[in-house]
């Protein structure tokens, strides 16, 4: 009706490949019944959506997702990570969505994972040389402490693998944890934060790895441990229109 498409709830963001100034987002279980990929004019202030687009199964709304992460397929389509919730029967899942919204694959993660799940499961998805990389939240049963998982999924060979991250300590009475995941060029750039707001938010930065030292190993096995570089401290944007930091 030419009113502006209003959003909440972002959770994921990528950029369209051949658009610059274009973003794609999804949305999380907030909007539970309505899982949307909006399109994202950010060349004009403030951004606005230009289009959404229902994720569906079966000519409905999927239900039961939890989307965190979005990635380009390369064909028009998406790649998009679910991070799960069992007690809310919401699965940790891989969803590959065509270019109409409709969900034509669902890959289950594999029970050397699920065994040790927690809900904090994936918070961003990339795709580097046709596999694809997940960033997981925070630690799971069988991690050692202040270490996260960063796994990757070969679509051909239907393979699970994975690396492990160093996550910065976090104060008392807080966590830290990953938020995003995206390769560019040689790196991929990581959002790690922690759970804190207002003046008790310590913690809110990109760092990066380098795609040459992303060398996963088996499941089954110990997992090798990257090294990170920060790159941008967050906070003083966050705080540069002198509001409340989230």
């Amino acid at each position: 009706d030419g009113l502006p498409i209003g959003f909440g709830a972002l959770s994921g963001l990528v950029a369209v490949a051949d658009k610059p100034g274009f973003l794609r987002a999804v949305n999380d279980s907030v909007y539970s019944s309505q899982p949307t990929i909006f399109t994202i004019d950010a060349t004009q202030k403030p951004a606005l959506i230009t289009e959404a687009l229902a994720i569906t199964r079966d000519g409905a709304p999927a239900q039961k997702l939890d989307i965190e992460g979005i990635a380009n397929d390369g064909e028009g389509g998406f790649w998009l990570a679910s991070e799960g919730n069992s007690d809310k029967l919401y699965s940790h899942a891989i969803f590959h969505v065509n270019k109409k919204g409709e969900i034509k694959e669902e890959i289950a993660l594999p029970a050397e994972l699920l065994k040790n799940e927690k809900r904090f499961g994936f918070e961003g998805i990339t795709v580097i040389d046709g596999k694809l990389w997940m960033a997981v939240q925070r630690e799971w049963g069988d991690d050692p402490k202040g270490q996260v998982k960063l796994l990757s999924y070969d679509p051909e060979a239907k393979e699970w693998s994975g690396v492990r991250y160093p996550l910065d300590t976090p104060v008392e009475g807080a966590w830290v944890g990953l938020s995003e995941i995206t390769r560019h060029g040689d790196w991929v750039y990581i959002i790690e934060r922690d759970n804190q707001i207002g003046e008790a938010a310590k913690l809110k930065a990109i760092t990066r790895v380098a795609v040459a030292d992303l060398k996963p190993a088996k499941l089954d096995g110990e997992l090798p441990l990257v090294k990170k570089e920060a790159v941008r401290d967050l906070i003083p944007d966050l705080k540069v229109l002198n509001g409340y930091v989230v």
